[in-house]
């Protein structure tokens, strides 16, 4: 499984959500199937690291020692240890998918006219960059401090549940 993760992991993302974009055609519904069959390859390698590294800790090993089942040390054990990091990771995900949204839309593979978007709005205002250039900058300036603001707060959130920096 991680030799599937490794070849989707050698091309650069943005290649593969264009692709399926292409191949899907344009839509709100074709940028979260992109981004879904994309996205998770880094989500997959989390979650197998929080696992391996948890699979031998002395309370699996216990909990494997007393005859408990597989299926419980699972949802008891590794599921909640692990789940800090995985939150932290989609949480650091999330400024690069709405990026990714925008960049889709700019160039005419996102979301198309009647719905809004920050790249629609981008697009938008391209032909009058010259003679209104406050159209395309309050679009930017929007997404810059959201994206600012959510990985600062994804910063915060891996600081308040990293048990190195507990005292």
């Amino acid at each position: 499984m991680m030799r599937i993760v490794d070849t989707i992991s050698s091309i650069p993302m943005m290649l593969y959500v264009i692709l399926l974009m292409v191949v899907l055609g344009p839509g709100l519904q074709s940028i979260i199937i992109a981004m879904g069959l994309t996205y998770w390859v880094g989500m997959a390698r989390i979650v197998r690291s929080q696992v391996l590294s948890m699979r031998e800790q002395e309370f699996v090993l216990a909990a494997t020692l007393l005859g408990v089942p597989s299926h419980k040390i699972l949802t008891r054990h590794l599921i909640p240890n692990a789940m800090g990091p995985i939150m932290v990771s989609i949480t650091m995900q999330i400024p690069s998918a709405m990026f990714t949204e925008a960049f889709l839309s700019f160039i005419g593979l996102g979301v198309s006219k009647p719905k809004a978007s920050w790249g629609a709005l981008a697009n938008a205002a391209l032909p009058g960059l010259y003679t209104n250039p406050y159209q395309l900058f309050y679009p930017a300036l929007v997404m810059s401090i959201t994206i600012l603001a959510l990985n600062l707060f994804s910063d915060g959130l891996r600081d308040s549940l990293d048990p190195r920096l507990r005292k």
